[in-house]
């Protein structure tokens, strides 16, 4: 029977349920059959409907939840576009890449640096924008529907203030890179890419934005049709503006600029405009009253979205000192390392696609009142991101040549070494797959209960406590070298894992599943 026939049938029997907010919040809206519709039509019917008779007005945290198969379903249906999405994001950046070498390896070079520099200011600030996400489902779970509204509005707000705040920093990029020693022709290149690339700030961290809400609303599909649209779109400006086809300029690295600042904003047009049309979507209104700032929840985008960014950064900076450890060993050990990352970051894409999700079901049950409802959306997703990992970890260790032999040749002598090496690697990178899909789901979780400082301090910890110094000890010459490289950053994501997984099951002891530490009802 359809849900909201058999509801109309029996609405006199929960139409106090639903039409009363958590103790301590204000009346999202009067009509309750509105209010179930924005709740179970964004694929969260798994979670919702197992809540639908429970009153609402109850100080009872224990309220039953979806039963585990339920919530793999729900969890599946949320994730699998958002695991494709990230392919296709990084197949973004790889069309860069391959377009940018087709021109010559200065020019490579140069844009490598420009990018590289780059990057992880654009993670701080998605980061930040990405607390959206928890904001915006908790919001939802707990029925505040303004305040879904209110959450993605600051979301906004905060990507154009982190944007206005890093520019002139990302600006100097030329004096910063010439201060670190990089050859001047370089850097003057990578200034000219650079000074144009620095304005995908704006569109980019609204992307984050955009992105963080729909998720919470469990519209993904969205965002991967956007994103695939995006390759296609980035593809095509680059080939036009880089080489100057079908009549246009050759600007070459700027015209990668260009076609990287466009594509973004098309991107996050195409998002927002969707958000502001559909008709399960534009009822949250979210640029209504754009300029009416909200403090509460703009200080807490910042709270829960800066240990974010900031642990980001850590594990984007872990990977390049790691880079700079294989580069002691030679050409090839770098070659070799560059092809096993390769494979290992495709397969993460699994796991963190995953993570995401985790973040909106668990959020979604953090502020229904279900600690059931928490348990289950977090134990499925790190079932699920792990058992993948263990799948890709025996394929890694039982027949790495398949995936070496495709980043380089065997028929050529001059790729043997690094083909061994790269073989080697990967066996490695098999074991360090396992507890780098654990860690990325634990933390995602954890932010799903608005805990991401202690976190942070862990990541902090593990990868540069305990990775780096790992890595660099046991990476020496007339050590492990290469393979003592890979045995650390396992070390150090192994660390995060089993503390952040541990920090998830003392939930309920350590406070993380009290309602109080959510953002306040306006």
């Amino acid at each position: 029977m359809n849900f909201f026939k058999w509801f109309g049938a029996h609405r006199n029997r929960f139409s106090s349920a639903v039409s009363v907010n958590p103790p301590g919040t204000k009346t999202a809206d009067k009509n309750p059959i509105r209010v179930y519709r924005v709740l179970f039509t964004h694929r969260h019917q798994a979670l919702g409907a197992a809540w639908e008779g429970q009153n609402m007005n109850t100080t009872d945290t224990m309220r039953t939840a979806p039963g585990w198969a339920a919530e793999l379903r729900a969890t599946f249906l949320l994730a699998w576009p958002l695991v494709v999405a990230q392919v296709a994001q990084n197949a973004l950046f790889t069309t860069d890449v391959i377009m940018m070498g087709w021109l010559g390896p200065e020019y490579l070079a140069a844009g490598t640096l420009a990018t590289s520099f780059f990057t992880p200011f654009l993670l701080l600030g998605g980061g930040i924008v990405s607390a959206v996400a928890p904001l915006a489902a908790q919001a939802l779970g707990a029925r505040q529907i303004k305040n879904v509204r209110r959450t993605a509005r600051q979301g906004f707000w905060a990507g154009i203030v982190v944007a206005t705040l890093l520019f002139p920093l990302i600006w100097q990029i030329e004096h910063i890179l010439l201060a670190t020693g990089q050859e001047p022709e370089l850097a003057r290149m990578a200034e000219q890419y650079m000074h144009i690339a620095v304005l995908v700030l704006y569109p980019g961290l609204g992307l984050f934005a955009i992105r963080s809400f729909l998720s919470a609303l469990g519209s993904t599909q969205i965002i991967l049709y956007v994103t695939l649209a995006g390759v296609v779109v980035n593809a095509a400006i680059n080939y036009c503006l880089i080489f100057g086809n079908f009549g246009f300029p050759r600007l070459e690295l700027q015209g990668a600029a260009i076609a990287t600042v466009l594509t973004n904003l098309i991107m996050f047009g195409l998002l927002l405009a969707y958000t502001l049309t559909h008709r399960k979507y534009r009822r949250f209104h979210i640029l209504v009253r754009f300029w009416k700032p909200d403090w509460l929840r703009f200080r807490e985008i910042f709270r829960i979205g800066t240990p974010i960014g900031l642990t980001l950064m850590a594990e984007v900076g872990m990977f390049a000192v790691a880079a700079i450890f294989m580069g002691w060993h030679g050409t090839d050990a770098l070659a070799a390392h560059a092809v096993a990352l390769q494979c290992a970051s495709f397969a993460f894409m699994v796991p963190l696609g995953l993570s995401m999700a985790a973040t909106v079901r668990v959020g979604l049950a953090f502020g229904a009142g279900s600690d059931r409802g928490i348990a289950q959306a977090g134990w499925v997703a790190m079932i699920i991101g792990t058992g993948f990992m263990v799948i890709t970890c025996v394929l890694f260790l039982t027949m790495p040549q398949i995936f070496t032999r495709l980043f380089l040749d065997p028929t050529d002598p001059g790729n043997l070494a690094a083909l061994a090496m790269a073989t080697t690697f990967l066996a490695i990178a098999g074991l360090f797959q396992i507890v780098d899909g654990a860690q990325v789901v634990a933390v995602h979780i954890l932010r799903g209960l608005n805990d991401t400082k202690i976190p942070m301090y862990i990541a902090l910890f593990g990868y540069w406590c305990v990775g780096m110094p790992t890595a660099w000890y046991l990476g020496s010459p007339d050590r492990l070298a290469g393979i003592g490289i890979w045995l650390g950053l396992a070390a150090g994501l192994a660390f995060c894992a089993v503390v952040l997984t541990a920090r998830f099951a003392m939930r309920d002891r350590l406070g993380l599943i009290d309602r109080r530490r959510m953002v306040a009802a306006a």
